[in-house]
């Protein structure tokens, strides 16, 4: 019995511990399912806690950025950075780096021409204001969270602003008209000229003319990006055909009808004669020249309407009193010279002038040329004595020059020979070159004058008459050398005013240097 109990509580204990097994084991796999939900509420919080962080730091950064009053950082400027700079310090340094690096000239080419133009005359200039005031509002011009992206991606993305350049774009455009003009192969428009009785027209030949608005913009590319310091901008060019001889229009230009000269007494005054001029042939005779053939040179004969009255014709009455005169001497057995010397005297004679008007020797007396009648004589060409044409007719400046002193005229333009001519002393002389060196005067005087001139037995002679005035001053030059060295001769020369025997005046006329033969 006592066996079979035992037996029997062994039997249970073994349940009970199987059955406690059973229930640890249970246990254990119940537990699994709870892990899950450990982790979500870990992962949570720690996305909680993250965007917490994001938001106090957007605070910060919203906050700090609100209260910021400079620039921004990642704003360049023309490539300089002004990161933290108030818009006052930016434009400073930007103004400092531009007036540093931009040059007060640029020059532009063409090929192998070559020339300059002034920026402080063009009146470039960099609008920093408004590129510091475009800085300062990076950032600045959205909602907080467009502002604050905005401020983001500068730092990291940079942003570079150039600021507007403005000039004077109708005083550009005209000093390129001019530089266009001066290209080497710039096209040639046709021209015309008179000489003696013929209208002489040239025709144009197709070339090349500046692109304005293209070269402006490589201007201001050049400019905005400093390149301009060391490479010239090239200029940019089209091709052009020129206009076609329009003689109808050259007719109407040239067509003048003659006038008579006339005078008044009170108030004592003289209007000079004009001759006219016109077509020798038929307006359609003219065209079928043109149009005949294709020609460089086309000549159309003129002819001279001469007026009832000439001013030659008022004579004295006019110009009642002899103002100046003077004369040189010439050798008459060099004719080609003399020819030269008639011819240019004879475009001069008869000239008048009026109160205010300026003579010009090479305008009045044309180009030197052969279908003018000019001949081969001896010139100066670079320190050498040379046959030339037209040589000689400075004989006729030379005394022109000092019968202009004497009568008290005022030298507006005049220049020495290289070595002292025969027919006059040392800054006694004045040289001409047709279309570079030229002589000229102006009548200050208050009434008309006139030049008479003659050639003829070996004196060249001026005389200028007009009418005096009060108290008129008589007038003398005094010229001489101030020194010698073994290759050059230095004058001087004054004209020295008097009245009643007193000096009243002493005017330099010129300090001249002549190569000694």
């Amino acid at each position: 019995m006592s066996h079979k109990n035992n037996l029997l509580e062994k039997t249970e204990q073994s349940e009970n511990r199987d059955l406690t097994l059973s229930h640890e084991s249970q246990n254990k796999f119940t537990s699994v399912p709870n892990k899950p939900t450990d982790v979500l509420s870990i992962f949570t919080l720690l996305v909680i806690l993250f965007f917490s962080i994001i938001l106090v730091s957007f605070t910060i950064f919203t906050i700090y950025h609100a209260f910021n009053n400079n620039i921004i950082s990642g704003v360049y400027i023309k490539g300089i950075d002004v990161s933290g700079l108030s818009t006052s310090d930016a434009k400073y340094q930007i103004d400092n780096y531009i007036k540093n690096n931009l040059p007060d000239e640029i020059k532009v080419t063409h090929k192998n021409f070559e020339t300059t133009i002034s920026l402080s005359q063009m009146n470039i200039s960099f609008d920093t204001k408004g590129a510091t005031h475009s800085a300062i509002q990076i950032g600045r011009q959205g909602n907080i969270f467009e502002n604050s992206f905005s401020i983001l991606s500068t730092m990291f993305g940079k942003i570079n602003i150039e600021p507007n350049i403005t000039f004077d774009q109708e005083l550009l455009t005209k000093n390129l008209e001019d530089i266009s003009t001066q290209l080497p192969d710039a096209v040639k428009q046709s021209s015309y000229y008179i000489e003696d009785r013929e209208l002489i027209i040239t025709a144009g030949k197709s070339g090349n003319v500046i692109d304005i608005p293209a070269t402006i913009e490589a201007i201001k590319d050049s400019i905005s990006t400093f390149s301009c310091q060391n490479s010239p901008v090239q200029i940019v060019v089209k091709t052009q055909q020129p206009n076609e001889i329009n003689v109808e229009q050259i007719y109407h230009e040239i067509y003048k009808e003659p006038v008579d000269a006339y005078y008044t007494k009170e108030p004592f005054s003289v209007y000079p004669s004009e001759n006219g001029i016109d077509f020798n042939i038929s307006l359609e005779e003219a065209k079928a020249i043109i149009h005949s053939q294709e020609k460089d040179e086309y000549s159309i004969p003129l002819k001279i309407i001469y007026p009832k009255i000439s001013t030659n014709m008022i004579g004295t009455e006019a110009f009642p009193d002899l103002l100046s005169t003077f004369s040189t001497h010439y050798a008459t057995s060099n004719r080609n010279r003399t020819t030269n010397l008639i011819l240019a005297a004879n475009k001069i004679n008869g000239t008048v002038l009026m109160p205010g008007e300026i003579f010009s020797y090479n305008k009045v007396v044309g180009a030197r040329t052969i279908s003018a009648g000019y001949k081969e004589a001896p010139i100066y060409v670079q320190g050498r004595v040379e046959d030339g044409l037209g040589g000689g007719i400075c004989q006729i400046t030379s005394t022109l020059y000092n019968a202009v002193i004497y009568a008290n005229l005022e030298i507006t333009q005049r220049t020495n020979h290289q070595f002292v001519p025969s027919y006059v002393t040392a800054s006694r002389d004045a040289t001409v070159v047709y279309g570079a060196l030229d002589f000229q005067f102006k009548n200050n005087r208050n009434y008309p004058i006139k030049l008479v001139c003659s050639v003829s037995n070996g004196i060249a002679n001026f005389q200028i008459f007009g009418m005096k005035q009060e108290d008129e001053p008589e007038v003398q030059i005094s010229s001489y050398e101030t020194g010698r060295t073994s290759t050059a001769i230095y004058s001087e020369a004054y004209k020295i005013l008097k009245r009643n025997g007193q000096v009243i005046d002493r005017q330099l006329l010129s300090k001249d240097t002549y190569k000694r033969h």
